[in-house]
């Protein structure tokens, strides 16, 4: 792994070809999703469709969470992991809401008055304290 200036951004994981690699079973597995009898395969027995793709035990874990923040630590990108969160019914307003720990109306009215506030959201070289 090279050194990375983007590796201290605070609360962010950045896609870049490390984390494609990384992910690429993830991805394509989320992609399938998108024919509706691969969603069907999947609803009916999540773990035997899963263990048809060569994925590491960790990543099949957290997609059986439903454990997105560790979904895009393993090499998943939320554009593909949106697929899943499809499969369970859920907008993509619901996903974001739930990864960063806050109710879907809260995310929503968040992102209305602009996001969150960048105060304190630092990379680490950069904090004074760091």
């Amino acid at each position: 792994m090279s050194n990375k200036p983007y590796k201290d951004i605070p609360g962010t994981i950045i896609f870049d070809a490390e984390q494609s690699r990384k992910g690429y079973y993830v991805n394509q597995f989320c992609m399938s999703l998108m024919k509706a009898e691969n969603r069907e395969r999947f609803k009916s027995d999540e773990r035997a469709y899963l263990d048809e793709w060569p994925m590491t035990e960790e990543q099949k874990e957290a997609i059986l969470k439903r454990d997105l923040n560790r979904c895009l630590e393993l090499g998943g990108n939320i554009y593909f992991l949106a697929k899943l969160g499809g499969v369970d019914g859920k907008s993509f307003q619901q996903l974001a809401g739930s990864m960063t720990g806050m109710s879907e109306e809260d995310y929503r009215e968040m992102m209305l008055k602009g996001g969150r506030s960048p105060e304190g959201n630092r990379y680490i070289g950069e904090r004074k304290d760091g």
